[in-house]
């Protein structure tokens, strides 16, 4: 099975170079794809410059338009039976990938979670853990999901399952659209433990509260309606 790797990024130059040659070493068949979301400093030069180096997928976006946009846009250039998101960061290490496509690789599953609270955590602050535990009884609620992070950015999906979903998220709101999407469909999601290393808002971390509540409410809606 052929692995897509969609690597969404937007003023990542400090990081990005570090996680494709991270990316790279991952030992399976697969193709890098990275969606540049109008990047104000040098993280496209980088990203040339090491597509001078290396084979990707390249999209650059003239507008930003947010995470969730830049997911899509990846989505559409994705060829891989298993298609997996990896933020342009190192909160979350490349090296457990095959870990976490592995139920979707052995037929077992069609969408695999990586779960950080059935693995280790370091430096989340209470704020966002709870915000997590939040989003995560609210998607067990509404949706009987059954899992432990439904915010984590490890999700890996069958290809053709992800691709026939009709994604409408921009910003942060792909997390809670994408499980709501899947659960409506009756997909059970499956759960696999995974590494954390949080990094702080002065580190370059870009989510925000109001990305929480957009989260929050994103889940709510697609109980109800769409």
């Amino acid at each position: 099975m052929k692995l897509s790797i969609i690597i969404p990024c937007f003023n990542e130059a400090e990081y990005i170079v570090r996680v494709l040659e991270a990316v790279g070493r991952v030992p399976l068949e697969k193709e890098i794809v990275v969606v540049d979301d109008a990047s104000t400093d040098e993280t496209r030069e980088r990203i040339e410059a090491h597509r001078r180096r290396a084979e990707l997928v390249t999209c650059y976006k003239p507008v930003n338009e947010g995470k969730g946009a830049a997911i899509r846009s990846g989505l559409a250039l994705a060829s891989g039976d298993v298609v997996v998101v990896q933020d342009a960061d190192l909160e979350y290490d490349p090296a457990q990938l095959p870990e976490v496509i592995a139920p979707i690789v052995r037929g077992e599953a069609d969408v695999v979670y990586g779960s950080r609270f059935r693995g280790s955590i370091r430096g989340m602050r209470l704020a966002n853990r709870l915000a997590n535990h939040l989003l995560t009884a609210t998607a067990n609620l509404l949706y009987r999901a059954g899992i432990t992070d439904e915010a984590t950015c490890y999700k890996a999906f069958r290809g053709d399952l992800i691709r026939g979903l009709p994604l409408r998220c921009r910003r942060f709101e792909f997390c809670p659209e994408v499980t709501a999407r899947l659960r409506r469909r009756g997909v059970r999601i499956h759960e696999v433990p995974i590494r954390y290393e949080g990094r702080t808002a002065a580190g370059g971390k870009k989510i925000r509260w109001t990305d929480g509540l957009s989260a929050l409410w994103t889940l709510v809606r697609y109980r109800f309606g769409e």
